[in-house]
C-alpha cells in the first residue's frame, strides 16, 4: 500500500471550501483534469480515469458536519482517499486531501501523485475564490 498526503490553505471559511469540494456537479472544476466523477444514486458514483480510458464504480460520501468527504472503488480495492476541511483563524480553512493505493497498477507513481494533488488543491482554492468574490460582489 502507498499513501500520499497533501494540504493547502484556502481563504474562505471551512463551510464555503467544504461545499464547493462536495458539489459532486463541479468536482471536475477541480480534480485532475484526467478524473471526472458522474453520480448516480449517492454515495455511488462512476470515476473515469483518461489514464487508462476506464470506468470505475466508487463510493463517495460527504459529511457536512465533519466537513470531510470520502471515497473509494467498490468492485475491488485499488484506492480510497479523503479530504478534510479545518477552521483556521481569521476566517480561513486548511484542506488536506489523502490517498491509499492498494494495489500498485492505481498507483501512478509519487511524483504524478503529489503534482496532482497539488494543483487540485489550487484549482479548488480558485474555484472557492471565485465562490466568495461572488458573493461578496
Amino acid at each position: 500500500m502507498t499513501e500520499y498526503e497533501r494540504s493547502h490553505t484556502m481563504p474562505a471559511p471551512p463551510e464555503q471550501v467544504f461545499d464547493q469540494a462536495a458539489n459532486v456537479g463541479q468536482m471536475g472544476d477541480w480534480l485532475p483534469a484526467d478524473l471526472h466523477v458522474r453520480a448516480e444514486r449517492l454515495p455511488a458514483v462512476t470515476v473515469h480515469e483518461d489514464r487508462t480510458d476506464e470506468d470505475t464504480s466508487a463510493l463517495l460520501r460527504a459529511e457536512r458536519d465533519q466537513m470531510r468527504i470520502e471515497w473509494g472503488t467498490r468492485e475491488q480495492g485499488g484506492y480510497a482517499g479523503w479530504l478534510q476541511v479545518a477552521s483556521i483563524d481569521g476566517g480561513t480553512s486548511e484542506v488536506t486531501v489523502h490517498l491509499s493505493f492498494f494495489e500498485g497498477g492505481h498507483d501512478p507513481g509519487e511524483e504524478q501523485v503529489t503534482s496532482a494533488l497539488d494543483d487540485s488543491l489550487r484549482r479548488l482554492e480558485r474555484q472557492v475564490r471565485l465562490r466568495v468574490d461572488h458573493a461578496a460582489g
